[in-house]
């Protein structure tokens, strides 16, 4: 006999021949498999253990397994004798047969309510059709209608131009200055994995423009994730609001529930709670740049952070029923699947990257802009000026890189010297003189950031030292005073109160040095240590300059000016590594200095000539002293 189950499944025609028991019991197997299904069929009778006696030879195991599956009792043990046989059978057909009055009934009813929720969505179409109808005409009075067209006119005016959107870069080699960091920044974002950035630096030195430059870029290769309409959605983290209780969140999204005001009228009269997703969805697919992002609340930056994990903002309402046929579907996808958020993050920000949160830190890459030199500010005034179509007399440009080191801050000098000289032209030739900048500079009060310190002239007991605040470097001028001490070994020290705690420690390691190095004990005498200024040293990268200062001061060796030095100083003479290198340099070049002198253990943090300064590592303070002091002494304090 061809394999029982196989001709269930197969339906296939019943021959005539067959005897009509065998005929009526596979019919009833196909219609028990019809109505629960094949594979339900297969299951079930691997279950209750009756695929064995499907594929047995006699009829009465065939029967029995029929009967198990049916009463769906795996229980039954013994086949009804062949004199029940038709008996059996009819029980069968019976019980079949309201099985399938029931699935009937239950069909016809599900179908209904297929047609009458459909019915019910249509409904639910027509009236914000009808509401948006109204809105755009029932609702508009001839008043109404007079102050749009009003509208209309007042856009159509316009008394200015955007001077910054006008001179914004356009292309990466129109960023000045910025090398090593827009090479960073294109390898991290062009790729086929694009990191999340995070983008330090002063203001002023292009980090937004390169961000949005970086993904105009990227979409044009083959091998990035971004398409051609792949968003830049930008945000300033100073201004991002939010309520705790989520009713309101533009970054990340919210839930308008009924009884809050900004819900859809007719979601409120149908009490269904409206999502609304933020910026972080906006931003599917692209990048979401976020700028002072040291500057957002701590828990909005957790919330983000979620997000960044999940790729998708998840909604909740304690309003939100899932089994309300009159909630809209794109209401009830929100709830169900959530919004779609995955996005590379370029956050920028101007504070140290100790004072970002270390959970966005740790999932972001970190490049670092770098502060613009006097020679940057003049490339960009030359560009914007050619921009602008205007002339510079000359020395221009070299007189605005005096009062900013910001590229937006320069830009804005130039185009406020060119409206004084059209002023003063009377819309003449476009010519921006020396005196145009000077007007600008005493209305707007401007002074120049940095003097030039160094010179070549030696000097007894004034070194330059480095600070850094932020990521701008300066010169520190330290200034030492020696006098005999009235009685010997009863000298005073005085020094600024204001200088720290660190400052006054590097004195005290100077003291040792000095002794070990000429053998002068500095109680002997009276000494006066000065930082001009009043400037707070929060380090200890004073040190090896102090040591100088007072070295010169009691031996009478003059300083050569033209340098700078910056390191610890331990009490055994070393010089030791110490912080913020990269950014000193920076400040020995606006002042001037030619030669910088560094702690061997940081010789590998900065490029060798870096902003063409002469950096020289040293190791120990006589290495120091020997290129900072002149051979021959003056008069020294005896």
């Amino acid at each position: 006999m061809k394999d029982f189950l196989q001709r269930i499944l197969h339906k296939e025609e019943v021959p005539e021949k067959e005897p009509p028991q065998e005929r009526q019991l596979l019919v009833l197997y196909r219609t028990y498999a019809s109505l629960i299904g094949q594979e339900k069929l297969i299951i079930k009778a691997g279950k209750m253990g009756v695929l064995p006696l499907m594929q047995s030879e006699r009829f009465e195991q065939r029967l029995l397994g029929l009967e198990r599956l049916v009463f769906d009792d795996p229980t039954l043990k013994d086949a009804p004798p062949r004199q029940e046989t038709p008996a059996a059978l009819q029980d069968i057909e019976n019980l079949l047969a309201d099985m399938l009055a029931k699935k009937r009934v239950e069909d016809r009813i599900e179908k209904k309510v297929n047609e009458k929720m459909e019915e019910r969505h249509q409904e639910y179409l027509r009236d914000i059709r009808l509401q948006v109808l109204r809105d755009e005409e029932g609702g508009e009075t001839p008043a109404m209608r007079k102050k749009y067209e009003e509208l209309e006119k007042m856009e159509e005016r316009s008394v200015s131009k955007s001077v910054m959107s006008m001179l914004r870069p356009a292309s990466f080699d129109e960023i000045v200055g910025q090398e090593r960091a827009l090479e960073a920044l294109r390898s991290k974002l062009a790729s086929p994995y694009p990191q999340h950035l995070i983008l330090y630096g002063p203001p002023g030195v292009g980090k937004t423009t390169a961000a949005r430059i970086a993904l105009e870029e990227a979409k044009r290769l083959a091998y990035t994730p971004f398409s051609q309409d792949a968003p830049f959605v930008e945000v300033d983290g100073t201004t991002l609001r939010w309520d705790p209780r989520d009713i309101t969140n533009p970054l990340v999204g919210s839930v308008h529930d009924p009884i809050y005001q900004g819900a859809r009228r007719d979601l409120v009269d149908s009490g269904v709670p409206e999502p609304k997703p933020g910026l972080v969805t906006d931003a599917h697919g692209g990048i979401l740049f976020i700028d002072e992002i040291g500057e957002m609340d701590i828990m909005l930056q957790s919330k983000l952070l979620k997000v960044l994990e999940d790729k998708r903002v998840y909604f909740e309402s304690a309003y939100y029923d899932p089994n309300d046929p009159q909630v809209p579907p794109y209401v009830r996808k929100l709830f169900k699947d959530g919004a779609p958020a995955d996005f590379i993050l370029i956050g920028a920000t101007t504070r140290d990257a100790e004072d970002i949160a270390p959970a966005i830190r740790s999932r972001c890459a970190e490049i670092y802009f770098e502060p613009l030199t006097p020679q940057h500010i003049q490339t960009i005034v030359i560009n914007a000026a050619s921009k602008l179509k205007v002339t510079l007399e000359e020395g221009v440009a070299e007189l605005i890189s005096e009062y900013t080191i910001e590229g937006r801050k320069a830009v804005n000098i130039l185009a406020d010297a060119h409206g004084v000289s059209l002023y003063r032209q009377d819309g003449g030739e476009g010519r921006i003189s020396l005196e145009d900048v000077y007007r600008v500079a005493q209305v707007s009060r401007l002074t120049p950031y940095v003097s030039q310190k160094a010179s070549a002239t030696s000097e007894v007991g004034k070194v330059f030292g480095l600070g850094v605040a932020g990521y701008l470097g300066s010169v520190l001028e330290i200034e030492a005073m020696a006098f005999p001490a009235a009685e010997k070994g009863k000298g005073a020290m005085r020094f600024n109160d204001t200088a720290g705690s660190m400052a006054k420690d590097s004195v005290f390691n100077a003291a040792a040095v000095v002794r070990k190095l000429i053998g002068a004990d500095l109680a002997d005498f009276d000494l006066h240590i000065n930082i001009v200024g009043g400037g707070r040293i929060d380090g200890p990268s004073a040190g090896v300059a102090i040591t100088a200062a007072l070295i010169s001061a009691i031996s009478g060796r003059a300083v050569r000016q033209s340098i700078a030095v910056t390191g610890e100083v331990s009490i055994q003479g070393r010089v030791k590594a110490v912080g913020g290198v990269f950014e000193k340099a920076y400040g020995a070049k606006q002042a001037g200095v030619q030669v910088m002198l560094i702690p061997k253990e940081n010789a590998k943090d900065i490029p060798e000539g870096h902003l063409g300064l002469d950096i020289r590592p040293v190791e120990t303070v006589s290495e120091a002293l020997a290129i900072l002091l002149e051979e021959k002494a003056a008069a020294p304090v005896v």
